[in-house]
């Protein structure tokens, strides 16, 4: 039974790789799970086994991306760091960093980012993508709010404009990247550009 599982699991993972290169290059519109099973070398019965629709891939393939990612947050807010806010930056820095080792991650991101038309039956995805974005920026507002405790950040600073900054700062990046990674050297240029974001805030 283990095996089968893991056997299940290895499709199911084997689907979703496909997916991206599917969605890439045809459009999340006009790829077909006939299309997807092809490229996985597995049935569209295997398919249907594991996904309803094409959008439930979509929608999995996000959930891939996203878990590793708030989780490495979390994670951070789980220990007692003496500076919250250099904490936050060094999460990035690495998330950054990381992105250009993982071309396979690219790939997901320039589809969500760059590639998707989010009409039509993708609304609701672009919804539920919108959720996860907010509870994302919760997380980002614990960082600074704890530093505003600790002394680290004056009383009257605002963490949620932080938060938003941050958000748009780090997306920003990540698009410049995606767009042209022949001329965005991200794993050298992302901590200098971490630091000009996080620099000013080590005033107070």
């Amino acid at each position: 039974m283990r095996r089968t599982k893991e056997e299940a699991d290895q499709t199911r993972q084997s689907i979703l790789d496909a997916a991206v290169e599917v969605f890439s290059e045809r459009g999340v519109a006009r790829a077909s799970l006939e299309n997807v099973a092809k490229a996985a070398e597995v049935t569209r019965g295997a398919v249907y086994w594991h996904f309803k629709n094409k959008q439930e891939i979509f929608d999995a393939l996000h959930e891939r991306l996203h878990t590793p990612f708030i989780q490495k947050i979390l994670e951070g807010l789980e220990v007692e760091h003496p500076d919250p806010v250099g904490q936050l930056q060094e999460i990035c820095t690495q998330i950054l960093v990381e992105l250009h080792y993982e071309p396979q991650k690219q790939k997901v991101l320039t589809l969500f980012l760059l590639k998707c038309d989010y009409s039509g039956d993708m609304e609701s995805s672009k919804d539920a993508f919108n959720e996860k974005k907010r509870k994302t920026s919760a997380v980002f507002t614990a960082y600074f709010e704890r530093a505003q405790k600790t002394g680290k950040l004056p009383a009257d600073a605002n963490p949620q404009l932080l938060t938003r900054a941050l958000n748009c700062y780090f997306r920003g990046i990540v698009v410049e990247f995606l767009d042209d990674p022949e001329s965005f050297v991200i794993h050298e240029e992302a901590p200098l550009l971490m630091e000009m974001f996080f620099q000013p805030l080590r005033k107070y």
